[in-house]
């Protein structure tokens, strides 16, 4: 049974432009040098002296700086952690994942299992838009169907199936399935409801929503938006009048935006920020371990004979990675090295392995498969996690070590690393990654990353071309057991055989980190880095 919320209010989008380039091995950086710098590196040792207010936050204006670009407040194609925030003040779901990593009632009443393979939906009466038309069944099974129409759809790639929705009345719908399903209630969290004549399948730029703010302007090329609270908000309503939202990718312009009174939150920051933040008059650090994994991932889509497409070989290159190096020197203890396939904190995790530095053993094992002389392309994201820039750079040399020379490409937010990732664009060996855990289960982050089949690589529709029948299976057989016991059993089972296939280099589990201005009360960090929007007030 899925549990209602405390308040009734609950709780992630790329653009177009070429990738950067960034030199290989050859950058003048010794690896000692590049460890030593710690967060230095990143560039924001200078910021003790800063400027003070371009334009501070009106005292009715609650100012957030992402380090992501907000292109939309829908989120078919993309879910980017503290992104949540702001899309489910304005959209809404029929549950949503609480601090407690359990699903917990919105716009449903109830949400119940009525057979092994039905679960039946009852609509708030109360529930309604921001012009004051209700909620109803009919746009549940619109947004399903818009949301399984949608080309390399983010969210749905957690769902084992698309469930059929079967509209009894207004506000009644039942979700069947062809097997049992026992955590839809939690992954319909992820499924944000908009009227049905206004929903397709594609990230919506505008319409209506039923949260309890409504936006009011918004510019999608530069991540900017302006927030309102909802006259017709049929729940608790917000305890800030406006929130405006703007996009900063430079952490250091957030940093002082931030120590200047000119922003009141920022989100997702890196370890040498919070050093820099920590202790200041007037700003305060919330931090709390998360439900993303940052992945140094391969590129499965290689092809026979490649060294890369060789477990063996996989593992040979995560040997050369010193990751206790990289967890307390770079990331400054702000995360842990993964020792398993999903975060630990995971509802079904199970440890399956750790990773070992070893670069004697590394560089034998390339021997091993006439690999010595091997070259390798590292695409990222600018901003996929605090810090990733710099732990790139590390990387780079500590490949040069085992003799493998590697090549950096950063493609900025919005550029073209889609196109990239399926395959589509250019060739590449490890990507930086980040993928969160939006249901705090085992069983789907598996789903979401390793559930891959022949039909969905035909559309370029798996995890980096991640394809393994076997796990397939596993995974397909825990996701639909409902007895809870044989399901863990089952998922063990899928984690240790996906270990096994050397899916990354490194893995590592950050914690979320956020700061705040101290006028700014009400803020609680959930695991999966996002926030409650009406819980949040303003000091006079």
């Amino acid at each position: 049974m899925t549990e209602p919320m405390s308040h009734r209010s609950p709780r992630p989008a790329p653009r177009t432009a070429a990738p950067t380039p960034l030199p290989a091995a050859g950058r003048p950086v010794s690896r000692r040098t590049l460890l030593a710098a710690g967060g230095a590196g990143l560039g924001l040792g200078a910021l003790t002296g800063c400027a003070g207010p371009t334009g501070a936050s009106g005292p009715g204006t609650l100012t957030l700086a992402l380090n992501r670009s907000l292109v939309s407040l829908d989120n078919k194609l993309n879910q980017f952690d503290a992104a949540v925030t702001v899309q489910r003040a304005v959209r809404q779901a029929l549950t949503e994942i609480g601090t407690d990593v359990k699903p917990h009632l919105v716009l449903a009443e109830s949400f119940e299992p009525t057979a092994d393979t039905r679960w039946t939906v009852r609509l708030r009466p109360e529930a309604c838009y921001s012009d004051g038309s209700p909620v109803t069944a009919q746009d549940v099974a619109a947004a399903v169907a818009a949301y399984a129409a949608t080309d390399a759809s983010f969210v749905m790639s957690f769902f084992p199936e698309v469930p059929t929705v079967n509209v009894v009345d207004d506000r009644t719908l039942t979700l069947d399935t062809e097997r049992p399903l026992p955590t839809l209630d939690a992954l319909m969290s992820n499924l944000l409801i908009t009227p049905a004549a206004a929903n397709a399948p594609e990230e919506l730029q505008d319409g209506l929503g039923s949260g309890p703010y409504r936006m009011t302007f918004h510019d999608r090329g530069t991540g900017t938006y302006t927030l309102e609270r909802n006259p017709n908000y049929w729940g608790e309503p917000g305890l800030v009048e406006t929130v405006d939202v703007r996009f900063q990718p430079e952490e250091s312009s957030r940093i002082i935006a931030i120590r200047s009174g000119e922003v009141d939150v920022i989100d997702s920051i890196s370890p040498d920020a919070a050093q820099q933040l920590r202790g200041l008059p007037g700003i305060e650090l919330l931090e709390t371990p998360s439900l993303r994994f940052n992945q140094i991932f391969y590129n499965f889509r290689k092809p026979p004979g490649h060294p890369l497409a060789d477990p063996r070989g996989r593992q040979a290159l995560s040997m050369a990675i010193d990751g206790e190096t990289l967890v307390n020197e770079v990331l400054a203890g702000t995360a842990v090295q993964a020792e398993g396939v999903v975060t630990s904190n995971q509802a079904g995790y199970v440890k399956t392995g750790e990773y070992v530095y070893d670069p004697g053993a590394a560089r034998k094992m390339l021997a091993a498969l006439n690999a010595q002389d091997l070259e390798i392309t590292i695409i990222w994201e600018s901003g996929e996690f605090p810090g990733d820039t710099f732990v790139m750079e590390a990387l780079v040399e500590m490949f040069g070590d085992i003799g493998v020379r590697a090549r950096l490409q950063e493609f900025q937010p919005g550029g073209d690393i889609m196109s990239w990732r399926q395959g589509r664009a250019g060739d590449w060996d490890l990507l930086g990654n980040g993928i969160p855990g939006p249901t705090g289960q085992a069983i789907v982050m598996l789903q979401g990353m390793y559930a891959g089949t022949a039909e969905k690589e035909a559309t370029r529709d798996t995890y980096q071309g991640y394809v393994v029948p076997e796990v397939t299976d596993l995974i397909a057989a825990a996701a639909s057991e409902a007895d809870p016991v044989l399901r863990q059993e089952l998922t063990a089972k899928a984690q240790q055989a996906v270990w096994d296939t050397w899916p990354c280099a490194w893995q590592f589990n950050p914690k979320a980190i956020l700061a705040h201005r101290r006028r700014v009360r009400g803020i609680d960090l959930s695991p999966a880095n996002n926030y409650r929007l009406t819980a949040v007030d303003l000091r006079s």
